[in-house]
Formats: C-alpha cells, sequence, structure tokens
C-alpha cells in the first residue's frame, strides 16, 4: 500500500476515497479514529488515504484533482462554516 492522500481531516480523506472507489480504485483511509487524540499526539498528518502499489500512479492524479478542487472551493468567500461541496 502507498499513500497518495495526506488529508487535512477526515472529511476530505473520505471524499478522495470515495472518488477513487467511483473510478475503479480500491482505496484505505488511515489514521481516521487518531483524530480523537489530536491533543495527545505530536501534530503531523494524521490521516491518509492509502493505495494498492499498482494503483499509485492514477489514484495520485484523482487525489490531485479533488485537492485542487477542495483548496478552491475553501477559498470561496461564501465557504464559511457549514459549507458543503457541489455532489459530483
Amino acid at each position: 500500500m502507498q499513500i497518495v492522500y495526506r488529508a487535512e481531516n477526515i472529511i476530505d480523506a473520505n471524499l478522495v476515497k470515495n472518488a477513487l472507489e467511483q473510478e475503479g480504485i480500491p482505496a484505505f483511509v488511515s489514521g481516521q479514529y487518531l483524530t480523537g487524540a489530536v491533543g495527545e499526539l505530536p501534530p503531523l498528518a494524521l490521516v491518509n488515504v492509502m493505495v494498492a502499489e499498482p494503483d499509485g500512479p492514477r489514484a495520485r492524479g484523482i487525489a490531485e484533482r479533488i485537492d485542487a478542487e477542495l483548496a478552491e472551493v475553501r477559498e470561496r468567500p461564501e465557504s464559511g462554516p457549514g459549507w458543503l461541496p457541489e455532489p459530483v
């Protein structure tokens, strides 16, 4: 398994995971249960999306596209707390 996306939070990780699975790439979110212990752990990238080695290059491209879309949505002025991305 290899990491194709280091997420800021579990929501972003699961958005990427779901996008990969829609493209036929099995994916796994690692570290999502560690976020509850954040006060006791060092501030590192805890939540990652992982795929099998052969799927890595294709999955990385998809993850980068989703990450760019998330960044674009976050920059919009109307994207305050409670915003939801448009369904894909």
